[in-house]
């Protein structure tokens, strides 16, 4: 395991869509520089270390047999435990205890499957600094998910070669939407950035009031001045409401740290409004913006995020990195960061 962090090895990540991970499918994944396989067992998923304890080959490349995995190598079966049941080269040996692969928690929520490689069952950190408590209550809040108001479509995931730090200090930023995304969320005749209300809260950050004049904030083509309201809701997970005179637009993206320098990003989209507008251009308007972000993000450099100010110099409207920043690095995260 490449880090160390507790406040991320105790978080949960998204690592596949539900759809993909099929019965009888054996899915590869990779969270904080752990390769992990993943497989279903009845309604439960099973996320588990990609190795074998008798000779280190890949479990993600064997078979599912009833209720176990297969290993391609010498075909040792694995329960739902990961305890090693049978070994088809000694079939009346007792396979020993340390046959026994690593096993994680997965939870299957937004139709997105979640993995915590730590072991607190509480998901709650206790800062050493002060003592405080920071909880990340599990799952992350979606509140627009059960809203019939909203309809709403998965994008992603997204490959960034990048910390999933600068993927989601990307996000936070509305002062590069003229530059990056002109004639869509920005225009290069309207760069000025006005002042907007952050606030670091118990468990996470708020933007407010963060005022933009875009001409196609949705892929609907009608522009106008839009208000972002943000919350940064876990270390790797931020969300935003964007009111249009349309209606309202949320996003609740959310990062898988691959390594320190690559991530996943996953966003659920939501709208009160286009409901006659197929969710294939919607889709395809989301795809178009990120992608022009992706390139920019891979560019920065160091590609880990700076936790110390004075690394970069920072404007007014940076703001929002600023404590993101801060927040950081008062929890203690050092993965995908410098």
């Amino acid at each position: 395991m490449v880090t160390s962090d507790a406040i991320l090895l105790n978080g949960w990540h998204v690592v596949a869509k539900s759809e993909d991970l099929q019965p009888a499918t054996i899915l590869p994944a990779r969270l904080l520089g752990e390769n992990l396989v993943l497989w279903r067992n009845g309604d439960r998923i099973m996320a588990w270390k990609d190795v074998c304890p008798h000779r280190g080959a890949r479990l993600s490349i064997g078979n599912i047999s009833g209720d176990t995995l297969i290993c391609p190598y010498h075909g040792l079966a694995y329960d739902t435990t990961g305890q090693c049941t049978y070994i088809p080269a000694h079939p009346d040996l007792q396979p020993p205890a340390r046959a026994h692969v690593q096993t994680y928690q997965a939870y299957e929520l937004y139709d997105l499957i979640w993995v915590r490689l730590g072991a607190d069952s509480q998901g709650t950190i206790k800062d050493k600094k002060d003592a405080s408590e920071v909880e990340f209550i599990i799952p992350p809040s979606f509140p627009e998910w059960e809203n019939p108001a909203f309809h709403k479509f998965l994008c992603g995931s997204y490959t960034y070669h990048s910390s999933g730090f600068r993927a989601i200090e990307n996000f936070l930023d509305v002062s590069h939407f003229p530059f990056v995304h002109d004639g869509l969320l920005g225009d290069r005749n309207r760069t000025a950035t006005a002042d907007y209300e952050v606030e670091v809260e118990e468990n996470g950050i708020s933007l407010r009031n963060v005022r933009v004049w875009q001409p196609d904030p949705d892929g609907t083509g009608t522009g106008g001045e839009v208000t972002y309201n943000y919350r940064v809701l876990r270390p790797l997970t931020a969300y935003f409401v964007k009111q249009s005179p349309a209606g309202e637009l949320t996003i609740f993206f959310t990062v898988t740290p691959v390594d320190e320098e690559e991530c996943l990003g996953w966003m659920w989209i939501t709208m009160n409004y286009g409901h006659e507008i197929p969710e294939a251009e919607l889709r395809a308007f989301q795809d178009k913006v990120v992608r022009q972000d992706i390139p920019i993000v891979e560019s920065q450099q160091p590609k880990r995020l700076p936790l110390d100010l004075p690394a970069e110099f920072h404007l007014p409207c940076d703001r929002a990195s600023i404590a993101y920043r801060k927040w950081l690095k008062q929890l203690g995260v050092t993965f995908g960061t410098v």
